[in-house]
C-alpha cells in the first residue's frame, strides 16, 4: 500500500490529530500529541495495514519544538509509514506508545535521556544511556556541556 493511500485511511478515521502527509522522503504522516496512540493502535490492528514493527523512534531537536519520529513497518504486506509529533519545549510531554509496541519502552528512555522528552504512561521513564545524575540532556540544540562530571574533565 503506498503512503497517501495509508494516509487517506488514517485522515478519514482520525479528522482531528491528524494535520499533515508529506512524501518528499518516506511518506511522513504528521499527528497531534493527543492522538498518537490511538492513530498508532489503528495503524497496527488494522489487518490491511498491520504495522506490526516499530523500526525506529528518534528524538529531534527542530529548534522551537522537539520532534518524535517513529519509523514503522508491516512484515505481512511489506509496506512502510513514518510517523511524526511535534511538542513545545516548554513541556516536551506526548503518550508512550509502550502499550502498542513493546520495543518502544526502549526508544522513549533514550529519547528522555538524551533530549528530555517525557512520554505519559510509560513503565519505567529513567535515563538508559546517562548517569542518573548527569546534567541535562546532551543532544538539545542549547545544551551547553559540563568541564567536568564529579571532578572528571568531560
Amino acid at each position: 500500500m503506498e503512503g497517501t493511500e495509508i494516509y487517506n485511511l488514517v485522515k478519514e478515521m482520525f479528522t482531528g490529530p491528524v494535520p499533515g502527509f508529506s512524501a518528499e522522503l518516506d511518506p511522513c504522516i504528521e499527528v497531534e500529541p493527543v492522538g498518537i496512540r490511538e492513530v498508532a493502535a489503528f495503524l497496527k490492528g488494522e489487518d490491511h495495514l498491520a504495522f506490526d514493527a516499530l523500526m525506529c523512534l528518534s528524538g529531534v531537536d527542530y529548534g522551537e519544538r522537539f520532534g518524535v519520529v517513529y519509523h514503522l513497518f508491516s512484515t505481512a504486506h511489506r509496506h512502510k509509514i513514518v510517523l511524526k509529533v511535534l511538542v513545545g519545549k516548554e513541556d516536551p510531554r506526548l503518550p508512550s506508545l509502550e502499550s502498542v509496541w513493546k520495543a518502544t519502552a526502549w526508544f522513549e528512555r533514550e529519547a528522555f535521556d538524551l533530549y528530555g522528552l517525557i512520554f505519559t504512561g510509560h513503565s519505567d521513564l529513567r535515563r538508559i544511556l546517562l548517569p542518573d545524575d548527569w546534567p541535562g540532556h546532551p543532544m538539545r540544540k542549547d545544551y551547553v556541556y559540563p568541564e567536568s562530571y564529579h571532578g572528571v574533565p568531560v
